[in-house]
């Protein structure tokens, strides 16, 4: 299950995705975008410079304008080289000159810009510097589902990720838990995940016994014991596409208070996952999970958000909060994970990814939700 499974993007599909951000910024009042080398950039063009540098890297959009990518003259072979390249234009500067004065020529003198979160402030500087004129907005402000809704070719990367996910927690249940450091399990997760076909491993949580009340705990030296719930969540990306999920195990027989905990955080997530369709406000799969565990006694415990948007980052707009008034739309993608964290004792987390259908959602996790015991 190694071998690759990408879905290869055409340039007529980078072409349309930049035209559709031009759009997007022109119905947000923006004279257009500056994007730097991240996710954004990648998910326009297919470029991915192999390293930050202070060079400046821009890619400039604007409704009815061809775009325009600005790099350095030594980086122009490997930008001409991406996917995306022949949909666009590079300009080149090199060292000696004022890269600010080439992207200036592309710009409106006096327009607002939607600019990359991830911009160096010296590269924002330098245009604010040449351009007075100008203003800027994070691209996440100014527009937050600029990568939200996936096409059909991003919906088969995320299931092949969520699939290549499940096969890893499908084999890390097999495995002995019992008197091993939580950093061993977590590298057994991440050795997986790349077995199975993962490039990048983003997170490995295993968190055992106290440990697993903290949602971000990662890893430590602890020695799992009998009797500890642990919580594991981990993801990353295969084939440019994030993966993310979390199950919570036990080894050996669980406590009834600990089956009750589990059970709750079972049926918050199955909730959160029901409320997903077309129309609905994010914030709705928050209520709808954090009811099931207020109910039960526990809300004071549950002290995150619901979930979070996945893409060509594991993580990234929508996100299922209180507050987020955004109707969900067929093609969103975004982690559904209620969760119960009892400090000083045990937590419970259970996670799946789920995809916006046009009548409902569809889980890109399919292990089991129900309490699994381990050695």
């Amino acid at each position: 299950m190694t071998g690759s499974t990408r879905v290869p993007f055409t340039a007529d599909d980078y072409r349309a995705r930049m035209e559709r951000a031009a759009r997007s910024a022109a119905q947000a009042g923006l004279a257009g975008l500056l994007v730097a080398p991240g996710p954004d950039m990648v998910w326009l063009t297919g470029y991915a410079p192999t390293a930050a540098t202070e060079r400046l890297t821009v890619l400039v959009l604007a409704a009815g304008r061809d775009p325009v990518l600005v790099v350095p003259t030594l980086e122009a072979p490997d930008a001409e080289k991406a996917s995306g390249a022949s949909a666009l234009t590079l300009r080149d500067w090199t060292d000696g000159t004022d890269p600010y004065a080439v992207t200036a020529d592309l710009l409106d003198k006096e327009g607002r810009f939607g600019i990359s979160d991830n911009a160096w402030a010296m590269h924002l500087l330098g245009l604010q510097k040449t351009l007075p004129g100008t203003s800027y907005a994070s691209l996440t402000d100014a527009l937050p589902m600029l990568r939200a809704v996936k096409d059909s070719a991003e919906l088969e990367l995320l299931a092949a990720a969520g699939a290549a996910a499940d096969a890893a927690f499908e084999e890390i249940r097999e495995v002995a838990f019992t008197g091993r450091r939580e950093s061993d399990i977590g590298r057994d997760l991440a050795d997986l995940l790349r077995r199975f076909g993962h490039s990048q491993v983003d997170f490995t949580i295993v968190g055992s016994g106290p440990n697993g009340a903290n949602p971000h705990h990662e890893v430590g030296d602890r020695v799992v014991r009998h009797g500890d719930m642990v919580v594991l969540d981990f993801g990353g990306l295969k084939d440019g596409y994030g993966s993310d999920t979390t199950r919570t195990v036990h080894v050996g027989e669980p406590t009834q208070e600990e089956r009750k905990v589990h059970d709750i955080v079972r049926a918050a997530q199955e909730a959160g996952f029901r409320a997903v369709r077309p129309g609905v406000a994010c914030q709705e799969v928050d209520r709808a999970a954090r009811a099931v565990i207020t109910e039960a006694g526990y809300g004071e415990y549950f002290i995150h958000r619901t979930g979070h948007g996945i893409g060509v980052t594991t993580h990234e707009p929508p996100y299922m909060i209180e507050g987020e008034e955004q109707p969900l739309v067929p093609g969103m993608c975004f982690s559904v994970e209620p969760g119960i964290y009892l400090p000083g004792r045990f937590g419970v987390r259970i996670e799946d990814i789920v995809a916006v259908t046009e009548d409902g959602g569809r889980r890109l996790n399919n292990t089991t939700r129900e309490m699994v015991i381990v050695d």
